[in-house]
C-alpha cells in the first residue's frame, strides 16, 4: 500500500494498533498466531448500503460458524476511503466451511463472489498483517530477542 505521506502512514498504524489493544481478547479479529487481513474500501457512488448488506450477509455466515468477528471502521473525515475492516486470517479448512455454509444459504463464493463484490466498490486494498504488537516487541524481534 502506498501512503500519501508519513503522517498518514503513522496515523493508520496507530489506528490499527489501538484497535487491537482496545478490543477484548475474545473479539480480536486475528487468528491465534496474530495474523489478520486489513482492507480499505472505497465504495462505488450510491452503493454504500448495498455494500454493507453484502458484507453483513457474509458476517452472518461467519458468526454462525463461530468465526472471530471482523472489526469495521467507518470513515468520518480525512482520506478518501469509506470503510476499514480487520478480519481474521482464515485457514483453508475454515474458508472451506465458510464457503460451504455461504453456498447453502444461496450466497456466491469464489470467483462469482469476487465479481459480485466488485459492483459495490470503486477500489479496495487488502493486506495480511501480523499483530497486535507494540513497537518495543517489534524492535526485540528485529534484534533477535
Amino acid at each position: 500500500m502506498i501512503f500519501p505521506n508519513r503522517s498518514f502512514a503513522i496515523a493508520v498504524g496507530v489506528l490499527l494498533i489501538s484497535a487491537f489493544v482496545a478490543l477484548p481478547q475474545g473479539s480480536r479479529a486475528a487468528d491465534a498466531q496474530g495474523k489478520a487481513l486489513v482492507a480499505l474500501y472505497r465504495v462505488a457512488p450510491g452503493k454504500h448500503l448495498d455494500f454493507l448488506k453484502w458484507m453483513a450477509a457474509r458476517e452472518a455466515v461467519d458468526k454462525e460458524l463461530g468465526m472471530p468477528a471482523t472489526q469495521w471502521y467507518m470513515h468520518t473525515n480525512g482520506d478518501s476511503w469509506d470503510f476499514l475492516a480487520i478480519a481474521p486470517a482464515l485457514t483453508e479448512a475454515q474458508q472451506a466451511k465458510v464457503d460451504a455454509l455461504a453456498t447453502k444459504k444461496g450466497l456466491k463464493t469464489g470467483l462469482q463472489a469476487s465479481l459480485e463484490f466488485r459492483q459495490f466498490v470503486s477500489s479496495h486494498t487488502d493486506t495480511f498483517v501480523n499483530g497486535p504488537t507494540t513497537a518495543t516487541q517489534l524492535v526485540q524481534q528485529a534484534q533477535g530477542h
